[in-house]
């Protein structure tokens, strides 16, 4: 049986039926929170029925908490109080995670031989009234709400984008669809230290290429980003890199995601991507965006103006670009750029160099995507996906632009792992020190070949048509190899 991590999982059985037996074999303690050892928290143990208010008071506080931080929560009760129920349902609702139960569907005679043999067995009358209750509580369930009513068994908790990969996965098998998958290199803190980086990028790049991705992606940073490391970690100068990676591979797209818009004069970023294209054979791609990291800014003495500004500079970028690559000298007067003439010779190889646009921000950036660019870049689930597609469709309808000439691309990272054994391995290895195994899983979506078959199947369901990912586990070309199983069920 698959959980999903983050979720609420409520486990639902008469007494002595193995709930907190199973919980105890299947689970880490810390994500179980139990009626009993909560009686035993505010009462004389976890058998004092008068201390039941208190416990169950203080476990729909915990509950409620836990589920705020999002965090992976199995509740071990008998189940039985469908009002209680019902407020789990929906705190799981407002939180926004999955909520399961788990059924023990136990044989009677083995509840009854179980309670006897106890300690401190549940008194049977109780026990007769329970089983009793059940086969109308077991019916009860599948018109409750929740997302999944599963028989208890050995289990696997994965990321929930992952929760319904399986039946994904054999959809994909079955009626295959096309995605393309690109490769994003975020880090460069790899082992051997910078004598040994220019080697391990070349490798990384080949194995790349190799295994079917379609492009190449670093990102345009100067310092290593709060969200993928510590400022001090190696970062490389992006076009320089692109500039490398063009001469090791021979046919990979080679972009930025995304170009900083407030780094860098922008006729010089196009003379820059000029350059690129020319000496890679017509692959640069031009991804750009309206910059965000104050930090970066403040260390090496470039201005950060408000966003308003920067969104005004990147829509100048995206008019003038084209015009620096296109026929003529013409001359530019945008919103803060005044270009005399546009002068940028030698041209791209190709006729337009394709503009991607990072963000999804659905009033300007997804609106300067349909009036301007050839490529957005999104985040997120199947379903804001889906939402963040319409909204780009509703502006290329205003802006009288046939949407399918706008390509979808998402970003996410994707742990793999051939076996389940592999997925676990690989978690425990990479997790910081503080991070739980479910909460680390989530963040990378950490999942078996399968698994991101079907997460993928579902992205492309949504509208990708190139998906951008990038390998936590990348200092080699270990991690790349794996995902062409993926990359193979695509193509």
């Amino acid at each position: 049986m698959r959980l999903p991590a983050p979720s609420l999982v409520v486990l639902v059985g008469p007494p002595a039926s193995g709930k907190s037996t199973w919980a105890a074999e299947q689970l880490r303690r810390e994500v179980v929170v139990s009626s009993d050892r909560l009686r035993a928290l505010v009462g004389e143990g976890e058998h004092d029925q008068r201390a039941g208010n208190d416990a169950f008071e203080i476990l729909d506080t915990v509950v409620e908490r836990r589920l705020r931080r999002r965090l992976f929560t199995v509740v071990d009760t008998l189940g039985s109080d469908a009002a209680r129920r019902a407020r789990w349902i929906e705190l799981a609702r407002r939180h926004e995670v999955p909520v399961v139960a788990v059924v023990f569907d136990t044989p009677a005679a083995e509840c009854r031989a179980r309670n006897k043999a106890r300690d401190e067995p549940v008194p049977s009358a109780f026990l007769t009234q329970q089983l009793k209750a059940w086969p109308t509580l077991r019916a009860a369930l599948d018109g409750d709400g929740f997302d999944a009513v599963l028989d208890a068994g050995d289990v696997e908790i994965v990321p929930g984008s992952m929760f319904a990969a399986g039946a994904l996965a054999d959809a994909q098998s079955a009626t295959p669809v096309k995605l393309e998958f690109a490769l994003q290199l975020p880090r460069f803190t790899w082992p051997g230290g910078p004598a040994e980086l220019g080697e391990r990028l070349a490798a990384i790049g080949r194995a790349a290429e190799a295994a079917g991705f379609s492009s190449i992606w670093v990102m345009d940073h100067f310092l290593q980003i709060p969200q993928a490391g510590r400022e001090w970690e190696d970062m490389l100068d992006s076009y320089t890199t692109l500039g490398f990676l063009a001469g090791v591979t021979e046919r990979v797209g080679l972009g930025a995601l995304v170009t900083g818009i407030t780094y860098r004069n922008i006729a010089h970023l196009g003379k820059i991507v000029a350059t690129l294209d020319v000496l890679s054979g017509g692959r640069a791609w031009c991804g750009l965006g309206a910059a965000w990291f104050a930090r970066e800014h403040a260390v090496y003495g470039w201005d950060f103006p408000p966003l308003s500004n920067r969104y005004a500079l990147l829509e100048d970028a995206l008019e003038l670009l084209p015009l620096l690559w296109g026929p003529g000298a013409p001359s530019f007067e945008g919103r803060t750029v005044t270009i005399p003439e546009a002068i940028c010779y030698p041209r791209p190889i190709q006729d337009r160099v394709p503009i991607l646009v990072g963000g999804s921000g659905e009033r300007k950036t997804l609106r300067l995507v349909a009036q301007h660019a050839d490529a957005c870049n999104l985040f997120g689930d199947a379903a804001t996906v889906r939402h963040k597609v319409e909204v780009l469709h509703r502006h290329c309808a205003d802006v009288g632009r046939d949407p399918a000439t706008v390509r979808v691309t998402h970003l996410s990272t994707a742990l793999t792992g051939r076996t389940r054994a592999d997925v676990t391995a690989a978690v425990d290895a990479l997790k910081p020190k503080r991070a739980t195994p479910e909460a680390y899983a989530n963040a990378v979506n950490a999942g078996t070949t399968a698994d991101h078959i079907g997460r993928f199947r579902e992205l492309a369901d949504a509208g990708v048509q190139t998906a951008i990912v990038n390998l936590p586990d990348l200092a080699g070309v270990d991690p790349i190899e794996r995902f062409a199983d993926v990359i193979d069920a695509f193509a």
